[in-house]
């Protein structure tokens, strides 16, 4: 009974690798794993965009644009409110096809611009339907006029002046709370957006709050409510449930409100901001307006 037990273990020992060999087997493994690991970060990290300039690619970049990204971003990539336009060749947090790709593929901390797979739409991207989707990005990139369109020093001196725009709106910390922050604006609307919702403000009514557990920010709706003792609140929602409504009144006093508790309660899709018509601001002072704008939020 020993022999054939013998000869079984002999079995075993013959076919196991020797101390040097194991070694040597451990360092080609770790040798071909960081040569592969070497090949994805340099492809990764390549400036250059392997489908750069590929009509079919970029085809199949905006099939994965509408599926991951044009909630934040629009159809069409021209801005969603919540995310820029990328129609622009100017961007603000990435510049070189490499950047964008580190972009999509990291997110940006402290923004609402979630990592690759991790924003509850879509699925997540492989390196590939990336490259895709900066090929698509830059097919459809509309590059800034020679001559830019209105001067921004004069924008920024009717902003805070005779426009009274700053009354509602703040830029860089400094301006009104009634109406939505505008310090970004410029760089996640296109022009003719944020033209509109000067002259037309109730066509698209602005989002309010945008946190990354939202999936639909609070848009400033116009709320009219009249409380217990009769007194009547008019201003903006910031926060609503089904028990409660937060709400900034023109004055910029913030009204926490139990509904239970109000006379009446209405709700509008008409914009609290004033319909500025041409015989109001001129097409030559808006335009001037928005160039300060554009040029803030852009930086």
């Amino acid at each position: 009974m020993s022999l054939p037990i013998q000869q079984a273990e002999w079995g075993k020992r013959k076919f196991m690798p020797s101390r040097p060999q194991r070694r040597g087997f451990l360092v080609a493994s770790f040798c071909a794993g960081f040569l592969m690991l070497a090949i994805t970060v340099a492809y990764a990290a390549d400036d250059h965009n392997p489908y750069a300039g590929d009509a079919k690619a970029a085809k199949a970049g905006e099939f994965e644009f509408r599926i991951n990204c044009a909630l934040c971003h629009g159809l069409g990539a021209h801005g969603g409110g919540r995310g820029p336009d990328l129609t622009r060749t100017q961007k603000k947090h990435a510049h070189s096809d490499a950047e964008l790709f580190q972009v999509i593929s990291n997110g940006i901390p402290g923004t609402v611009m979630p990592a690759n797979g991790t924003n509850g739409q879509g699925v997540g991207m492989t390196d590939e339907e990336i490259w895709q989707i900066i090929a698509y990005i830059r097919s459809i990139e509309v590059k800034a006029p020679a001559n830019p369109v209105g001067n921004a020093a004069h924008g920024k001196e009717l902003f805070y002046g005779d426009a009274n725009c700053s009354l509602c709106h703040m830029i860089e910390g400094k301006g009104g709370r009634v109406g939505p922050e505008l310090t970004g604006v410029g760089g996640s609307r296109t022009r003719a957006s944020l033209i509109d919702s000067v002259r037309n403000p109730s066509r698209r009514l602005a989002w309010g709050l945008t946190e990354s557990t939202k999936e639909f920010p609070q848009e400033y709706e116009t709320i009219t409510v009249v409380t217990a003792d009769g007194k009547q609140i008019k201003g903006v929602a910031l926060n609503e449930d089904n028990f409660s409504v937060q709400i900034v009144d023109t004055n910029e006093q913030i009204h926490l409100l139990e509904k239970d508790k109000l006379r009446s309660f209405q709700k509008s899709r008409e914009s609290i901001m004033p319909q500025y018509n041409a015989d109001i601001l001129s097409d030559k002072d808006l335009d001037d307006i928005v160039a300060y704008l554009t040029s803030v939020g852009t930086k």
